[in-house]
């Protein structure tokens, strides 16, 4: 971040659009004031140990990472088999992959997956009241190839499961797959030009092709506290929820928790959503708070049938890129999802439409304008804040002093209402986090919040290597480990490729185009697998990889177009956007080391590549 200070508001020459919007009376609050005000909640939260912060599951943390939602003692024949494809993973990216491998006349596919059934990220987040926060009608991918329509505008984690579990049948992704099953290792094949798989059912599996669709969303994290495992009442985190213990399911009716002292460690998305259920069943909760998020509305409502019946053949897919252009800072005369993420975008775009001024504007003046409307935005949220939850303390503790894009916006119409139930308390550690867990419960600057159960709400491992999010290495042509090869950052052509892994496809969020609602990525990524596979198995080809010249170019095209909005996050309060606050470039963030011209044109780039048919940049043998 510049060392030089921001340039004040109230220093704006008086015919600027910046001094315009000062001097419209609307504000109601000085924006010089707040921007200080984030700036001191922001400083108070900064730990110099960055993601050290939080620890792996191993050793005695393996309890966390166990998969309750199967039978325990699994086991099974060991299997070892030769396939076209090997597709690691189950969720959204491999089912997609695999459909469109099955439209493109694949029939030798193997499916492997750790947990015990498809549905990735909703196979595993069952927590009470889990819910996707993009719209269903886009974010549910192939609605209209299953014919299927959510209920909701939002759909629950139920219905997005039971949509992967349909996807997986419907292309008969089940055929061959094997659950329950981790991969251990991965190596190229040189003489048979196969890839070999190993897992820990001991299968070997050996596979022309192999896309990773291991996700970013897969491994569970925890809080690096003192004395985490020592508490000897009941815990388990989020992505493992344990209903044998809580009673109920993802849609409430947790009666086995009416007696019980409960205690949350978290405020983000993902608890935000169980909250208000934890709230409505356990005799006490307790929500342990550093850093609160912003809360929007969400506005649910069931799917309008009227409205169903006046859809058109591929309404789908004109309803992602609405939103897609939208969400990306472009403009169109309709927004047809119009919903907390358009409104967010849309506000930007209309601060930079309004006025004659605006086309006169410098870069700065710009970045003025939209610091504006975000500060507006947020007193917004906050105000919702103070409108909902009755006692004032609370409600100040329950105010997030960020920008909007600091963290992952939220939205829930249940959550801050929570706290106004008696049995409910934040305990706000005033950006510190929590000091200790001892064997009673969990300790706040020195007092015990005696417990019976304490839920670990803090999300999965994000900003690592792929290699350590995937829990395995890739060990390619030339004994090339891909673990040291992307130890400082992913190196690709397109996101998709990387020189010395022939035939393996990196499904995910680096060096690509990332949009808001993360399954229009993994689809066009796996249009781009789908056509690449079936041209080599037409062809001939026995393998194809990037060639160093292109995975190279690539690399410069994302240093040169890369957004990485380092002032801005660095400006913002800790979290895994900004390598939590530890400060520089973390280019395995996967918001670190995106493609700078946006998806729209990153797809266009795809297609483009696929239209000219010569697969360019890639080496063939």
């Amino acid at each position: 971040m510049s060392n030089e200070p921001l340039k004040k508001f109230a220093d704006y020459p008086a015919d600027s659009a910046v001094a315009e919007k000062l001097a419209s009376g609307k504000l109601g609050f000085d924006p010089d004031a707040l921007r200080d005000k984030y700036a001191h909640e922001r400083d108070k939260r900064v730990r110099p140990e960055g993601f050290a912060q939080y620890q792996e599951l191993s050793g005695e943390l393996d309890v966390f990472d166990d998969d309750p939602f199967v039978e325990p003692g699994f086991t099974r024949d060991s299997v070892e088999k030769e396939v076209d494809v090997a597709i690691i993973g189950g969720g959204f990216g491999g089912l997609l992959v695999g459909a469109h491998l099955r439209e493109a006349g694949v029939a030798s596919i193997c499916c492997i997956e750790k947990g015990g059934d498809f549905g990735g990220t909703w196979y595993w987040n069952r927590y009470p009241g889990a819910q996707c926060d993009v719209e269903s009608y886009l974010y549910l991918p192939l609605l209209e190839k299953l014919k299927y329509m959510p209920k909701e505008k939002y759909s629950f984690g139920p219905e997005i499961l039971d949509h992967s579990l349909a996807i997986a049948k419907e292309y008969s992704l089940y055929d061959g797959a094997l659950m329950q099953t981790g991969v251990t290792n991965m190596r190229w094949d040189e003489d048979s030009k196969r890839w070999i798989v190993s897992t820990d059912r001991g299968d070997v599996i050996k596979a022309r092709f192999v896309p990773m669709a291991t996700g970013i969303l897969a491994k569970p994290k925890l809080p690096r506290i003192a004395g985490i495992t020592q508490f000897k009442g009941h815990t388990f985190h989020t992505s493992r929820w344990d209903f044998n213990y809580t009673g109920g399911n993802t849609m409430g009716d947790m009666t086995g928790l009416k007696d019980k002292r409960v205690g949350i460690i978290g405020t983000g998305p993902t608890a935000l959503q169980c909250i208000p259920a934890l709230g409505e069943w356990s005799k006490e909760l307790y929500v342990f708070q550093r850093t609160p998020s912003a809360i929007d509305v969400r506005g649910n409502h069931p799917t309008n049938p009227k409205w169903v019946e006046s859809l058109e053949p591929g309404w789908q897919a004109r309803r992602m890129e609405n939103f897609n252009i939208i969400t990306n800072g472009g403009y169109q005369a309709e927004d047809l999802v119009d919903d907390g993420w358009t409104d967010l975008f849309g506000r930007q775009i209309g601060a930079m439409r309004d006025g004659e001024a605006r086309a006169k504007m410098t870069t700065e003046e710009k970045a003025a304008l939209k610091e504006l409307t975000d500060l507006q935005k947020m007193e917004e949220i906050r105000d919702r804040v103070d409108a909902i939850v009755v006692d004032k303390d609370t409600a100040q503790n329950l105010k997030a002093y960020y920008r909007p894009f600091c963290k992952r916006p939220c939205f829930h119409d249940d959550y801050l209402k929570t706290f106004n139930r008696p049995s409910v308390t934040l305990v706000d550690t005033d950006g510190k986090g929590v000091e200790e867990v001892n064997e009673q419960g969990v300790v706040v600057d020195g007092k015990v919040y005696e417990l019976d159960c304490l839920i670990i709400a803090t999300g999965f491992e994000t900003g690592t290597s792929f290699t350590s999010a995937s829990g395995f290495d890739i060990v390619g042509r030339n004994d090339t480990n891909l673990s040291e090869k992307w130890a400082d950052a992913p190196s690709t052509m397109h996101g998709l490729f990387s020189h010395d892994f022939p035939n393996c496809f990196f499904m995910g969020l680096f060096q690509t185009g990332l949009t808001v609602s993360l399954p229009h990525t993994l689809d066009e990524q796996a249009m781009h697998i789908a056509y690449v596979v079936d041209h080599c198995l037409n062809n001939d080809i026995g393998a194809i990889e990037a060639s160093q010249q292109a995975e190279d170019t690539w690399c410069d095209v994302i240093d040169q177009k890369a957004h990485n909005n380092t002032d801005f996050f660095e400006a913002c309060t800790p979290g895994y956007y900004n390598n939590e606050g530890k400060g520089g470039v973390n280019k395995n963030n996967f918001l670190t080391n995106q493609y700078g011209g946006g998806p729209i044109e990153f797809f266009k780039i795809l297609e483009d590549w696929r239209n000219e048919g010569s697969l360019k940049g890639l080496e063939v043998s």
